[in-house]
């Protein structure tokens, strides 16, 4: 008898859904209960189960939540057919990488810009060495036992950057090329592809993706650096409820990505022509005057040597800048929209179903004090456009009141 045909890979929807198919101990549950237990008894046939040697990414039984969980264990799978590898999760984005520091150990670590939060992780991470562990920039020779920290698309431009390039540079003198996809989560981006060793992911941002969890998620090649990962990442365990709403997440995620990188290439790409606009006159209705320019993926111009488009294979980052003419218009602009946060007020973080702007200088000192951030959400492009045109008028309308109070105000005085 033949044996019969291979079933085909399954395509991402249908990873999604089901990748963690073979863990559903209780097959009468479509979707899991929230587990809060920390502590599990062991089963009668605990001995024919253990026949094997048990492993932590693949459990037989859990034994304390510290180290596995059924719903973690599920989207740890999910997370792992996702970007290709092996996914641990963990409390925040940051207990990640710092314990992907401690998993790497590395000599020097090459950085540039990128977000805030990592670079003061590296500080933390310093401070634990007996020899400080020397920073570099990412254009600087490298050495052997050097790391290079790579974060594409880049936080908060969402500026693509050529993985292939770094990780020819690092493993040429046997460095790590550790990657920052927060901003290119599955399907936009796949950096194993591209040269990657270690895959880092705020899980609070897209695949969360409802402003409702805090998460990390490191992804490695093997099963082997998976456990070596996991010996140093105790005390970094993901919540049981926050591994609930993960899983739930995951399961929308190409839908929901997919379509706010739609959003957010046509919103980014119609402010650039807003931004050519002088003050005064209009494109598409919306005053000129106001953005200055606007940094975005898609805005990017190919080179020979590399085309942002082919990396960036599942479509543009849906976080992107905007700088305007005037520091007052970039602090005020959060408060005339509508639509980014039903509040008026400007909102951190990223890659929820709500669209956010923030005005980074509140977050990152360093930040030009004309930038704003944009998360896209789900809202329909047409409904973000129409409240970008409401708010530049009320922002050119406000500049008229106070130029008046002004005259008045000299008047007045001369007099």
């Amino acid at each position: 008898m033949s044996d019969s045909p291979k079933a085909p890979t399954p395509k991402l929807d249908t990873q999604l859904l089901h990748a963690d198919q073979k863990l559903r101990f209780n097959g009468a549950e479509v979707t899991p209960s929230i587990s809060v237990s920390t502590t599990f008894k062991y089963p009668e046939n605990v001995g024919e189960l253990l026949k094997e040697e048990p492993t932590f990414f693949d459990p037989k039984i859990h034994v304390y939540s510290r180290y596995t969980q059924q719903v973690n264990t599920r989207a740890e799978h999910v997370l792992s057919q996702l970007n290709q590898g092996y996914a641990l999760t963990y409390a925040s984005g940051l207990s990640a990488a710092y314990s992907a520091l401690v998993h790497l150990a590395p000599r020097r670590i090459a950085i540039r810009d990128g977000y805030h939060g990592c670079h003061q992780t590296i500080n933390v991470y310093q401070k634990s060495k007996d020899t400080k562990v020397q920073v570099i920039d990412i254009n600087d020779e490298f050495r052997e036992g050097d790391i290079c920290w790579l974060e594409t698309p880049e936080n908060p431009t969402g500026l693509t950057r050529d993985i292939q390039y770094y990780a020819d540079k690092i493993h040429a003198v046997g460095g790590k090329l550790f990657i920052d996809s927060t901003f290119g989560p599955p399907p936009l981006q796949y950096p194993f592809k591209w040269g990657a060793d270690i895959i880092l992911h705020s899980g609070t941002k897209y695949f969360g993706g409802h402003s409702d969890l805090l998460c990390g998620v490191l992804v490695v090649k093997t099963e082997e650096e998976w456990n070596q990962v996991l010996y140093y990442s105790i005390g970094n365990t993901l919540g049981s409820l926050e591994a609930w709403l993960l899983l739930r997440s995951l399961r929308t995620l190409r839908l929901r990505v997919t379509r706010q990188s739609q959003t957010a290439t046509l919103l980014a790409q119609w402010l650039h022509q807003v931004s050519k606009i002088p003050e005064g006159k209009t494109f598409d209705g919306a005053l000129g005057g106001v953005v200055k320019r606007v940094h975005h993926a898609s805005l990017q111009t190919a080179t020979k040597e590399f085309d942002p488009k082919e990396q960036m294979e599942g479509g543009w980052p849906a976080t992107f800048a905007i700088l305007l003419h005037k520091q007052e218009a970039a602090i005020a602009l959060p408060h005339r929209l509508q639509y980014f946060m039903a509040s008026h007020r400007a909102a951190t973080s990223l890659g929820g179903v709500e669209s956010l702007i923030e005005y980074r200088l509140n977050s990152d000192t360093k930040a030009d004090p004309t930038l704003l951030r944009l998360s896209i959400g789900l809202e329909d492009i047409e409904d973000l456009k129409a409240d970008f045109r409401q708010a530049f008028e009320a922002l050119a309308s406000g500049w008229k009141v106070r130029l008046n109070v002004y005259v008045m105000y000299m008047h007045t005085h001369n007099d």
